[in-house]
């Protein structure tokens, strides 16, 4: 099980989702690896859950602006926590 560094993270103004108060461990569905995240990348690990579960059982609901958000969200995670994001969202 590996661990996000302690550094305090900001997510991003256009973020509109959840922010959680208290990380947890993920553990990937399809690999069985888990990771601690903060509370800020389980936020935006969330987010990222549920634009994918939106696209896939919805997908004439997408806006350009949903796909847009989805993607700066990922960008956000690879750039915050890159070894988590191999692990959990790769």
């Amino acid at each position: 099980m590996n661990s996000s560094k302690t550094k305090k993270q900001k997510l991003p103004k256009w973020f509109d989702g959840v922010l959680y108060t208290s990380g947890a461990t993920v553990t990937n569905p399809f690999s069985g690896q888990s990771y601690d995240l903060t509370a800020e990348e389980l936020s935006m690990y969330d987010f990222i859950q549920g634009c994918q579960w939106v696209f896939e059982r919805t997908p004439k609901t997408v806006t350009p602006k949903q796909i847009n958000d989805f993607q700066k969200a990922l960008n956000w995670f690879r750039k915050n926590n890159a070894e988590a994001y191999m692990v959990l969202l790769d």
